[in-house]
């Protein structure tokens, strides 16, 4: 058990020490504003204050945890060890930064309640964020200074128990276009073949005629080629099925095709169903409530988890509205076009409310990279590259390898590409 002794005990610092202790390094943790108790403690122990009170651990603590609401916060980067880190502690201090701050400020995505300018779908950029503005998008900081700061409490604590966790790789699948051509009605896909030939789209034309008269040869129509995939590298996957009525960004089937509603059903027999809410339910949570409820009566059980449509995220109010439909975890986290750690971290963890001073329950699932994120770059070789950098250093943490890959990519011009990609990221990174 591990004592951490400080002049204040605030939601904000009860959240930051579970996650960093309880949920990242497995050590069971306690806190006291007692000196007396603080001092009688006889294993591990942390002061987290202004000033130590002898010659203990000591980390001397940034004001962050114990103030409330926003403010407009100058951050300035450092190095410790080679890993970047901010909130500077002094010389005093056993660790030169107050990792615990830090760590709230990116898990809670502070920043993103701080005025900006969002882009056309009311995302906060990536180029806006600490992480991306001084190079370590890519990193995830907040489990590499956990496992540091343990590193350093084992020196210090030889007899410190804690519980090692296990690396994990989730497969996420974006279906928010199940099939190309196939099922999608007299009215849209004649309207289809009217843009396709206007757009003088010849080859287009061709697929989709030659998919009207065989469903199977849909080019997006890859389901059991990837849960055959699934079986034989032993992957969690979860599929996200967008079930909503057609609208200027939803596109999918019709929430009332009953071949649409086979295809979640035999999914579900080998793989996790969840939600891709609709564009349209993203500030309409009566909306989001009914696609919920469709899906699970599809499904004939519960649907706890859900994924944005384009990854969009307004903080707080997409997570309450999550909340108030009952989701217990969302896989959101992230940025569609750069790859790398959103919130800092590749744990699981709760999102905290700053403008009501709470844990809301429901966890926050980051991955890594979305497939859209690699289109731009230049070479396999470089896709290959970045995938490898980014697994090695959750694997390093034993972290959470999520990706995210979409229906769309995988059935679309360059298919085979990348299903090639596809087959290796399991090879390679599923242990």
């Amino acid at each position: 058990m591990l004592l951490i002794y400080t002049h204040k005990i605030t939601p904000r610092f009860s959240y930051t020490m579970k996650h960093i202790f309880t949920r990242t390094l497995g050590i069971d943790v306690t806190f006291t504003t007692k000196v007396e108790d603080f001092i009688k403690h006889s294993g591990a122990k942390v002061t987290y204050t202004k000033q130590p009170l002898q010659n203990e651990f000591f980390i001397r603590s940034n004001d962050l945890l114990f103030e409330q609401g926003i403010n407009d916060i100058q951050i300035s980067v450092s190095d410790w060890e080679g890993v970047p880190c901010f909130f500077t502690a002094g010389e005093r201090s056993t660790i030169p930064f107050d990792i615990f701050s830090a760590s709230f400020y990116l898990l809670s995505r502070y920043e993103e309640y701080l005025p900006h300018v969002k882009d056309m779908h009311g995302r906060f950029p990536p180029k806006e964020s600490i992480a991306y503005q001084n190079g370590f998008l890519q990193q995830p900081v907040v489990d590499i200074w956990a496992f540091k700061l343990l590193a350093k409490l084992k020196e210090r604590f030889p007899n410190l128990e804690f519980k090692k966790r296990a690396y994990k790789y989730t497969s996420v699948m974006d279906v928010t276009t199940s099939h190309g051509f196939a099922h999608r009605g007299f009215t849209r896909s004649v309207a289809g073949l009217l843009y396709d030939l206007g757009s003088f789209k010849l080859r287009r034309v061709g697929r989709r005629i030659g998919v009207w008269f065989n469903p199977k040869k849909d080019p997006f129509d890859n389901y059991g080629y990837l849960i055959n995939l699934h079986k034989k590298f032993t992957v969690k996957s979860m599929f996200f099925f967008q079930f909503a009525s057609y609208s200027t960004y939803d596109k999918n089937l019709s929430p009332n095709n009953n071949r649409f509603k086979f295809l979640i059903k035999s999914i579900a027999d080998y793989s996790t169903v969840a939600l891709a809410a609709s564009y349209s339910s993203f500030e309409d949570i009566i909306l989001l409530k009914n696609e919920k409820k469709r899906l699970s009566d599809v499904i004939n059980r519960d649907v706890t988890s859900s994924r944005m449509r384009y990854n969009r995220v307004d903080v707080p109010n997409t997570y309450r509205n999550l909340v108030d439909a009952e989701f217990t975890d969302d896989y959101t986290m992230g940025y569609t076009h750069e790859i790398g750690f959103r919130a800092g971290t590749c744990t699981p963890f709760y999102f905290y409310d700053i403008n009501l001073e709470l844990q809301q329950p429901i966890r926050v699932h980051p991955f890594a990279f979305h497939d859209y994120a690699l289109v731009s770059m230049a070479s396999k070789e470089e896709i290959s590259q970045k995938i490898s950098a980014l697994y090695q250093r959750v694997k390093n943490v034993n972290g959470d390898f999520t990706s995210v890959f979409s229906i769309e990519l995988l059935g679309g011009q360059k298919s085979r590409d990348w299903k090639i990609l596809y087959e290796s990221v399991l090879s390679e990174f599923h242990v």
